[in-house]
C-alpha cells in the first residue's frame, strides 16, 4: 500500500517549528515560533526592539524587511502597499514565515524582569 502522507511543506511543518530572526546591523539573532510575533519573539529572547501600542497602529516598530516573508493577522497591517514593497513591516504583529533579516539599528538588550 503507497504511502498517503503528504510531503512536509511549510504549510504542513511541525506547529512548533521556528524561525531563525537576524537583526541587523548588531547581529541579534533569536527564533520565532508560528503565531508569535516578530516583537514577542524578540522580547522572549531577550532583544528589545522599538515599539508602542503593540497592534500595529501607531508605527513605532516600522522597521525593513531585508530578506525572508512575514504574514500579519489581519487584512490592513498599517503598512501601505508602497511600503511593503519597499520591504517595511510592522514586527509588532508580523509573523515570521521564513528565516528573516531585519534591519532594525534601534535593538538593545531587554531589562530583565
Amino acid at each position: 500500500m503507497p504511502d498517503s502522507t503528504p510531503p512536509l511543506t511549510t504549510e504542513h511543518a511541525a506547529p512548533d517549528a521556528a524561525f531563525e530572526v537576524r537583526i541587523a546591523p548588531d547581529g541579534w539573532v533569536f527564533s520565532a515560533t508560528p503565531g508569535q510575533s516578530v516583537l514577542q519573539a524578540a522580547l522572549s529572547a531577550g532583544v528589545e526592539l522599538e515599539s508602542s501600542c503593540r497592534n500595529g497602529t501607531c508605527r513605532a516598530c516600522l522597521c525593513r524587511l531585508v530578506q525572508g516573508q512575514v504574514a500579519y493577522p489581519m487584512a490592513w497591517p498599517g503598512v501601505s502597499a508602497d511600503e511593503q514593497a519597499e520591504g517595511w513591516f510592522l514586527p509588532c504583529v508580523a509573523m515570521a514565515r521564513s528565516d528573516l533579516v531585519v534591519e532594525q539599528p534601534m535593538a538593545w538588550p531587554a531589562p530583565a524582569p
